[in-house]
C-alpha cells in the first residue's frame, strides 16, 4: 500500500492536468448518509422501512405528480440536510494541490448536494451527471425553466410529508428538484448539458498533457462515475487513481488505494 501512495503522490506531482470524480462515498465524512442498499437507506431513513419503500422507491418522479407533499418528504429533508452540512477537510485538500501544483482542473460528480461548489470550486468547472439539488424545475413540465431552489421546505420526519410545496415559477404547478431520478422522463437535461460542453472543451484543451484523475466514494452499484473514470484513464499520459475503502479495484498500471 505504501508503495501505490508513493506513485500516486508522483503522479499528483507531475500533473499539469487534474479530473476529480466523485460519488456518494464522498459525502460521507461530512456527515451524510450512505444509502447503500436498502439497509443503508434505512438506517439514514428508518421511518421509510416502516413503510417499506427503498431508496429507489423514495426517489421516484411519480410522488411529485401523485402526492407532491411526500416527494418533497424526502427531498425537502435532503435539501436541508446538504444546506446544514459543511464539506470535509478533504475538499480543502484537493483544493490545495491545485493551487500548489497549478493544476488545470475539472470536477464530475454523480452527487447532487452542491458540496464542491460549496467547498469553493468554480461552478464553470463543474459536471453534476445527476442535476442539482439546489435547482428546480417544473413536474409537468410546463417549459425548460431551471430555476434555484431558494424555498424552504420543512419536512415532519415521522411521516415525511413537507409542509409546504415548491411551485412552478411559470404556471405555479408542482415544481421539483433538477434532479434525475429513477424511471424519470421528466427531467430537464439543459444545465447539465452545458455543463458536459464545457467537461468536453476542458479535455480538448489538455489533450496530449499528463492527467491525474482522482476518483473518490464511486462504487460499483451504479457505475456511471467509475466507467467515466477508467474511459479517463485510458488516454495517453493519463494516470487514475481510484480511492475506495470498500472496491478500489482497478487495472494496471492504473491505481488503486482501500483507503
Amino acid at each position: 500500500m505504501d508503495d501505490v501512495c508513493c506513485r500516486a503522490a508522483e503522479a499528483v506531482r507531475n500533473a499539469e492536468a487534474l479530473v476529480i470524480t466523485a460519488g456518494a462515498g464522498m459525502g460521507v465524512d461530512s456527515g451524510l448518509p450512505d444509502f447503500r442498499g436498502d439497509k443503508g437507506f434505512w438506517q439514514a431513513y428508518p421511518m421509510y422501512e416502516r413503510l417499506g419503500i427503498s431508496f429507489v422507491g423514495a426517489a421516484n418522479p411519480e410522488h411529485f405528480e401523485r402526492d407532491p407533499a411526500f416527494g418533497w418528504g424526502f427531498y425537502g429533508h435532503r435539501t436541508n440536510l446538504y444546506r446544514q452540512t459543511m464539506p470535509h477537510v478533504g475538499f480543502s485538500l484537493l483544493m490545495s494541490w491545485i493551487e500548489r501544483f497549478r493544476l488545470e482542473h475539472f470536477v464530475v460528480t454523480s452527487n447532487v448536494d452542491g458540496h464542491f461548489q460549496k467547498a469553493g470550486f468554480a461552478d464553470d468547472r463543474m459536471l453534476e451527471v445527476h442535476g442539482s439539488i439546489h435547482h428546480l424545475q417544473c413536474t409537468v413540465p410546463c417549459s425548460l425553466n431551471i430555476w434555484d431552489n431558494r424555498e424552504t421546505i420543512p419536512v415532519d420526519t415521522h411521516t415525511m410529508r413537507a409542509r409546504s410545496i415548491p411551485r412552478c415559477i411559470s404556471c405555479k404547478g408542482v415544481a421539483r428538484p433538477n434532479i434525475l431520478m429513477f424511471g424519470d422522463y421528466g427531467w430537464i437535461s439543459a444545465r447539465t448539458d452545458r455543463q458536459e460542453g464545457r467537461f468536453e472543451e476542458f479535455l480538448d484543451s489538455i489533450r496530449g498533457k499528463r492527467l491525474v484523475i482522482i476518483e473518490m466514494g464511486a462504487g460499483t452499484a451504479i457505475s456511471t462515475i467509475r466507467h467515466l473514470s477508467e474511459r479517463l484513464g485510458c488516454r495517453k499520459n493519463a494516470t487514475l487513481i481510484r480511492i475506495n475503502p470498500r472496491e478500489p479495484q482497478v487495472d494496471p498500471p492504473q491505481l488503486g488505494l482501500a483507503l
